[in-house]
């Protein structure tokens, strides 16, 4: 087991993370109530599996404390080299970073919300909330494939039954999870109840995608986002909308704004009381998202996060 420490830069809460996963469909995240975050996911690389406990230690002055996680690696049994396990943990070490955004300072941001009353409540309405990411963009492809014409629901559903039959099992500080399978094993399944062979035909791409490095996160976030952009929607099943969001919530791009986001578009038009002309407009949208540089991908998580809370409480 590994031990490592973040200290974040800027307002960061770990429960704030926790809860917003637990209402998050995708994840089907159970949480204990210890304060322990805890995640399985495959490695960036796609050779091995992760396993994570994360806690932040509390402090009297209200700063956010600092961040430690443990983690172990698992490869099926092999061996690993010390040079190649050197290399593993420091790349382990940044994929738990960038999934709980740690990787940003986030300072810049909050003094947005000095100059901008929606993004004032935001902040308040979430503390210390920084964007949650999908383990990976690999994963977060796997997750539009799944839910292409589906339900949420349903899509989680067969998303926890893969990670139950076909991925690793590891055990996170007292409890076992189930990580999605690896790419090779992806790979190797050719029937998944509740797919189409369309949609298993595309898995198989996606996994030889994220093997040859197509999906690598580093790269994805250093182009430019309209380049980026144009080489996801390369791959089969990927449309505009799961472009962005595997640039966004997968490789933690910070300023994108999510142009194919109608939920995004909705919960802006309605914190910034916008006429119906602007708020039928993608370009009057992204007009005003602008102002939000260089975090518009954060702002629309929170936007995102403010409209799912709402409605939650309408039910």
């Amino acid at each position: 087991m590994t031990a490592v420490s973040f200290t974040p830069v800027g307002p960061f809460s770990l429960a704030a993370s926790t809860r917003f996963l637990e209402g998050f469909t995708p994840a089907s995240y159970d949480h204990a109530a210890d304060g322990v975050l805890r995640l399985a996911f495959p490695s960036d690389d796609g050779t091995c599996v992760i396993g994570s406990a994360v806690r932040q230690k509390e402090t009297a002055d209200g700063t956010p404390g600092t961040v430690h996680a443990e983690f172990t690696v698992h490869t099926d049994g092999e061996t690993i080299r010390p040079a190649a396990a050197s290399a593993i943990g420091k790349a382990a070490r940044a994929q738990i970073a960038r999934i709980l955004s740690l990787d940003v300072d986030a300072t810049g941001f909050s003094a947005h919300a000095d100059n901008d009353a929606v993004l004032a409540g935001l902040r308040s309405e979430f503390p210390g909330l920084r964007p949650v990411l999908f383990h990976s963009p690999y994963e977060a492809a796997a997750w539009t494939i799944i839910g292409n014409r589906i339900r949420k629901a349903q899509a989680a559903a067969i998303k926890s039954r893969l990670a139950q039959q076909h991925g690793q099992a590891v055990g996170v500080a007292g409890r076992q999870l189930h990580a999605f399978p690896t790419p090779p094993v992806l790979r190797s399944l050719d029937r998944i109840p509740g797919l189409t062979d369309t949609k298993i035909g595309r898995f198989h791409a996606l996994a030889d995608a994220a093997l040859d490095g197509r999906l690598d996160a580093d790269r994805l976030r250093a182009q430019p986002a309209e380049f980026a952009l144009t080489d996801l929607r390369e791959l089969p099943g990927v449309g505009p909308f799961s472009a962005e969001l595997i640039l966004i919530r997968g490789a933690g791009h910070l300023d994108v704004f999510p142009a194919n986001e109608p939920r995004v578009h909705k919960a802006m038009a309605t914190a910034y009381g916008l006429d119906t002309a602007t708020a039928n407009s993608p370009r009057g949208l992204a007009a005003i998202a602008n102002a939000w540089r260089p975090y518009r991908s954060w702002v629309a998580f929170l936007l995102r996060a403010h409209a799912q809370d709402q409605t939650d409480a309408a039910r």
